[in-house]
């Protein structure tokens, strides 16, 4: 066996074959339910200015401090890829004037971001997000029907047991008071945080709260909760949201250790948890960043949104057995005898194939038997052979493959309809036509 002189790196991963078919599920549902809800697609650049991210994201985050690839062309301003969607995406709706349209705006994106993190599962160097971003609303109304479109995106997919966590980390004000009960809190305790969290004291308390380590979690335990220190106005924002959700009825958990992980989010905060994939069971983030477009430069302008890790989607619906959709296969095989019956095969392949058909016919060299077998193997629902004797007789049989029988049909001008007819007869009579 050949030694490949170049391997994928570290971190990624290809998606061939039967693998393609579970995004392609995945990316179908997303867009779907994004779009009953009003939203529309938008596509940004994989790259954006370092300054963005830092602005946004939070100088004191991992994600800037750690885990960005930054790069500096010649007579360009430091790049960055993009380790999240949010920023790219308030840029550019900012920069194309839809803060001038009626709001709410509403947009949702599918790309590839990138983070230097220790590959796990669930969690890659480039990995694929589903975002969806709502601008133009402070109601917390707004907040009920972004969670309300991820939740019917979870079980649409057929996902089991997953919980939603809610919490409010308030506003600017009222944050401050509660960043200084944290910073009082830790104050005797500082010397037995790890590392980090000896940094985030002092950079962003609240990720103190947050943080993996069991030691931390364990101190963090009787650590003031953000609730207590609500001001008015948020701590009525959280309770108007939380009669929306009982009026959807979905079920939530308030956490108050939920806080997210940027630098951007006020109020609301949300996630959806699953333990199917082990330590990265969030397969849905998100919350308000009422201040970032502010920060980016515009008007003031209340916005959220939400993002979903695609791969850790897909990964949970393995691991509970969720069935993926097939994707189309062949409609029929055209099998040849000599060079007369070849020429006519592709002839017959370019009618079908401008009817909306999917066919095939043999173009490396396959001999008769070789082809019949090739037939069986990318699942065609019918083969046929053509070679003198149908050219001469201007007809073929048509072998159902999936039960063995034949039907005669004409290889003139109705040959594309004709076949149409007979498909559609047969997916009626299909166990799995759905699946089709």
């Amino acid at each position: 066996m050949a030694i490949l002189k170049f391997q994928r790196p570290n971190g990624t991963q290809d998606v061939v074959g039967k693998q393609i078919d579970k995004w392609h599920t995945v990316e179908d549902i997303v867009t779907s339910e994004a779009q009953v809800y009003g939203f529309s697609e938008i596509r940004i650049p994989t790259f954006e200015s370092t300054s963005l991210f830092v602005r946004s994201v939070g100088d004191s985050t991992d994600v800037v401090q750690k885990e960005m690839y930054s790069v500096s062309a010649k007579g360009d301003a430091e790049l960055s890829l993009r380790p999240e969607g949010t920023a790219g995406a308030m840029r550019a709706v900012i920069e194309n004037g839809l803060l001038n349209e009626s709001f709410p705006q509403k947009v949702y994106y599918l790309l590839s971001c990138f983070r230097h993190e220790k590959p796990q599962a669930g969690r890659l160097r480039e990995f694929h997000q589903f975002g969806c971003e709502m601008v133009g609303s402070q109601d917390p109304r707004s907040d009920a029907e972004l969670i309300s479109l991820a939740k019917s995106i979870i079980d649409r997919t057929g996902i089991k047991g997953v919980e939603l966590y809610i919490n409010s980390i308030g506003c600017p004000n009222c944050r401050a008071r509660f960043t200084e009960a944290l910073k009082s809190y830790f104050a005797d305790k500082q010397d037995s945080l790890c590392d980090n969290c000896k940094n985030r004291l002092e950079t962003n308390p609240l990720r103190v709260i947050d943080c993996k380590e069991e030691n931390c979690a364990k101190i963090a335990k009787d650590a003031p909760i953000i609730l207590d220190y609500l001001c008015d106005e948020c701590s009525e924002h959280f309770e108007k949201l939380k009669r929306c959700l009982d009026a959807m009825e979905i079920k939530y958990t308030v956490n108050p250790k939920i806080v997210r992980g940027l630098d951007y989010y006020t109020k609301t905060v949300f996630e959806f948890v699953t333990t199917d994939i082990g330590s990265q069971g969030t397969i849905c983030g998100g919350g308000r960043y009422d201040g970032l477009i502010e920060q980016l430069g515009a008007k003031s302008t209340p916005a959220m949104g939400f993002a979903m890790g695609l791969e850790r989607l897909i990964l949970t619906m393995e691991n509970q057995g969720v069935e993926f959709k097939n994707e189309p296969t062949c409609d029929l095989y055209i099998a040849t005898l000599g060079e007369k019956a070849e020429i006519k095969a592709m002839q017959l392949c370019s009618q079908l194939r401008e009817n909306g058909n999917m066919a095939e016919c043999d173009i490396v060299g396959r001999g008769l038997k070789a082809e019949m077998k090739y037939a069986d193997k990318i699942g065609a629902k019918f083969s046929m052979v053509i070679g003198d004797y149908e050219l001469e007789s201007s007809s073929a049989r048509l072998r159902n493959m999936k039960n063995g029988e034949l039907s005669e049909i004409k290889l003139d001008g109705s040959f594309a309809y004709n076949f149409e007819s007979v498909l559609v007869s047969f997916l009626l009579g299909a166990d799995d036509i759905f699946k089709q």
